[in-house]
């Protein structure tokens, strides 16, 4: 008896230990990287998440455009990636780790022959700041083979809003987010209001008529890809403009 539990044991070890790394393997997956700009970061990257200025909105370089495969029509705008050079012992730096970035933007496909096409489908891409891409590999390299997954995202302070619009349409930018980054759903509401789903115009920028909102304190429920659900309440007060961002007391 002693002798079947203690082979039994060892056969329930080497089944979790291979799960363990089955699991490993499935968390990271294929891609390839190249770099934008300089060592000063060339032209901040802006645009298809909605971010704007990433310096001003605390996202900084460490950042990256995704390709199509990625991108996911803007829904992983926010996602958090760690990426390691992998397999190229010419151009990856040795022992140089893994570098943690933020999805802001994206990296359309070019068709054109002449052209490159790392960002077409069916590839995943990162396409870096070039003082990332270099903690990874030499510059000269161009383009790296790379093992990316998902992690999570650690983010400083409160989610932040940026309001935009007008009195009868308000749109919210959603900013600065922690945990799974990317979300999927949000609902406003003023203290004289129901709670209203709002719905994503494009990127992370999200939209609802104005009605009676303006001139209320705002509110925010704020549901990310996990399902996971924070309530922000008061985040900006009655007298809010639009052009302005506001912070909550809370994240992922």
């Amino acid at each position: 008896m002693a002798k079947f539990q203690n082979l039994f044991t060892g056969a329930m070890f080497i089944i979790s230990t291979l799960l363990v790394h089955a699991m490993g393997d499935i968390a990271w997956e294929d891609g390839s990287a190249t770099f934008y700009g300089d060592m000063k970061g060339g032209e901040t990257m802006k645009g298809a998440c909605g971010y704007g200025d990433l310096f001003q909105q605390g996202y900084g370089l460490e950042t990256a455009a995704l390709s199509t495969a990625l991108f996911n029509n803007g829904l992983t705008c926010g996602a958090c990636f760690e990426i390691m050079c992998v397999n190229d012992p010419q151009w990856c730096i040795p022992n140089a780790g893994t570098i943690t970035i933020t999805a802001t933007n994206f990296c359309p496909p070019n068709y054109d022959p002449h052209f490159y096409p790392w960002c077409n489908p069916p590839r995943k891409h990162f396409d870096l700041a070039m003082p990332m891409f270099v903690k990874l590999a030499q510059s000269k390299a161009g383009i790296i083979p790379v093992k990316y997954r998902r992690v999570s995202c650690i983010k400083r302070g409160g989610v932040r809003f940026e309001l935009k619009g007008n009195p009868n349409w308000i749109t919210a930018t959603v900013l600065n987010v922690g945990g799974a980054g990317d979300v999927k759903a949000l609902r406003i509401k003023g203290p004289n209001s129901d709670w209203r789903p709002m719905s994503r115009n494009w990127g992370q920028v999200w939209q609802v008529g104005g009605g009676n909102l303006v001139g209320q304190s705002l509110s925010f429920q704020v549901t990310t890809s996990d399902g996971k659900t924070i309530v922000l309440d008061n985040v900006a007060p009655g007298n809010w403009q639009f052009g302005q961002t506001y912070e909550g007391r809370g994240n992922f």
